[in-house]
């Protein structure tokens, strides 16, 4: 198992992925464009993969000019392995590298990724896009989630 940074050749394969998933479906595949993921990757943000055997399992997505997790996903064969833990703990290294303010994301409530975040020291804060629950992370937070 590798996790690397994600480049725009990695996007096909990311597509597979995000449309594979059994929670938080897009209702419209084509909301999200090759377009869009490599604006975040290459202007908004960073991405980083987790591979197995060469292919790609799962991706992480951060927007570092909104302050949010845009894409946390693995692939359902791949899911409660610990390797989401491992994109999140890259991505969150690198962002708080960058900055020290406060991060959010949105998920569906009741979802195995609302109780990931949970699990993993992301704070509740409210309800966003349309019934989302909204969590956050704070520098600090992150730093001693350990402790």
């Amino acid at each position: 198992m590798q996790i690397r940074e994600c480049t725009v050749y990695d996007i096909p394969e990311i597509q597979v992925i995000r449309n594979l998933v059994k929670e938080n479906k897009l209702s419209n595949p084509n909301l999200v464009t090759n377009k869009d993921c490599e604006l975040f990757i290459t202007e908004k943000g960073k991405g980083w993969v987790c591979e197995i055997n060469n292919s790609i399992v799962g991706f992480a997505i951060v927007d570092l000019l909104d302050k949010n997790i845009w894409a946390l996903f693995m692939h359902p064969n791949f899911e409660a392995k610990g390797f989401g833990k491992q994109l999140q703990q890259a991505m969150l290294d690198w962002y708080f590298s960058k900055t020290k303010e406060t991060i959010w994301l949105g998920t569906e409530p009741g979802t195995r990724a609302e109780e990931f975040y949970t699990r993993t020291g992301w704070e509740k804060v409210g309800v966003v896009n349309n019934g989302e629950t909204k969590f956050e992370m704070a520098y600090t937070n992150w730093l001693n989630r350990n402790n």
